[in-house]
């Protein structure tokens, strides 16, 4: 008997991005849909290979390092299904537009935008508490921005490439809806607002599900992945490093407690003891630093709006920047 001649499956649809734009709760709420397919690893990244080292899935970090291992992702998926994945950083990546119309030509894409600042306050501290970023002070790693270009002031313990860090590039809209366009026709792109999604869950999934052609079923809504604010780096980079075993001590102590536990219990452990002692609520906006930000990106704004032919200038109240 000779095995299967089959192509391997590739996803029918990509949820891009923006990080901190609903992309985890839209990836929870799509995959509970019995039309659709998506992975247990939420973010492959694997199309954004500008974007982060490619190293191969090991059990401290188990993104796929080749096209064999990212496929695999989707070798459960019935016929039946749409599948799909959900890698945020698509949208920032120069190559992943390009990339998914190489491996997928008819693909369906779902874009997701933020207000600019607010979401460079919620990128920035989700890249805090993911390691990526090691200046807890927002306005000090956007001014930092210049000497990363440089190759200098760059977190060690980043998988991700020094140009994640360009906070401005991720507000590049326009360029980036750009590059899905020249390569997907606008109706294999569907581009979201997050305040449409925070507004009424419901009736932007139910849109979702229009665009992937599946059947209109109620959904729970969910609020995934909110943003905290990490109180102490220095002991969240303790936990961290005893987690993914840096450093021979913590390799050590690493090895005894994945004698003594299973993957699942350590995670469930290290999550209990973050919450209760690094995170807390992310403290309010810095008034002058949000009004910085409006005044740099009120061009983008408009430029986007024109764009989509849609008054995101009113909606994001930047017609009352200077």
């Amino acid at each position: 008997m000779t095995g299967s001649t089959d192509p391997p499956r590739t996803p029918d649809f990509f949820v891009v991005g923006h990080p901190k734009s609903g992309t985890t709760a839209l990836y929870e709420m799509l995959r509970r849909h019995p039309q659709i397919f998506m992975p247990e690893l939420k973010e492959p990244r694997f199309l954004a290979s500008d974007m982060y080292f490619r190293t191969g899935g090991t059990d401290t970090s188990p993104l796929p390092g080749t096209l064999e291992e990212y496929l695999a992702l989707f070798a459960e998926a019935p016929p039946e299904q749409r599948a799909g994945e959900a890698s945020p950083l698509y949208l920032a990546s120069e190559l992943a537009a390009a990339d998914i119309a190489q491996l997928r030509p008819d693909a369906r894409i779902v874009a997701v935008l933020r207000e600019p600042a607010s979401f460079l306050r919620s990128l920035h501290l989700q890249f805090v508490q993911s390691h990526i970023e090691d200046t807890n002070d927002l306005a000090k790693a956007i001014a930092l921005e210049q000497a990363r270009r440089e190759g200098r002031e760059i977190p060690r313990s980043s998988q991700l490439r020094p140009q994640v860090l360009q906070y401005a590039r991720h507000v590049r809209y326009v360029e980036q809806l750009r590059r899905y366009h020249a390569v997907f026709p606008r109706e294999r792109v569907l581009v979201l607002i997050y305040d449409d999604f925070r507004a009424d869950n419901d009736a932007t999934v139910k849109k979702v599900l229009s665009f992937l052609e599946v059947d209109d079923i109620a959904i729970e809504a969910l609020d995934a992945n909110p943003s905290v604010r990490v109180r102490s780096q220095r002991l969240d980079g303790l936990l961290h490093a005893v987690s993914v075993g840096h450093g021979p001590r913590s390799r050590a102590t690493k090895t005894v407690v994945k004698a003594l536990a299973p993957r699942s219990v350590r995670r469930r452990a290290l999550g209990a003891a973050q919450r209760r002692v690094v995170y807390a609520r992310p403290r309010e906006p810095d008034a002058a630093l949000t009004a910085r930000l409006r005044r740099r990106f009120k061009g983008e704004v408009q430029a986007l709006s024109e764009y989509l032919g849609r008054d995101l200038v009113a909606q994001w109240g930047y017609d009352a920047v200077d």
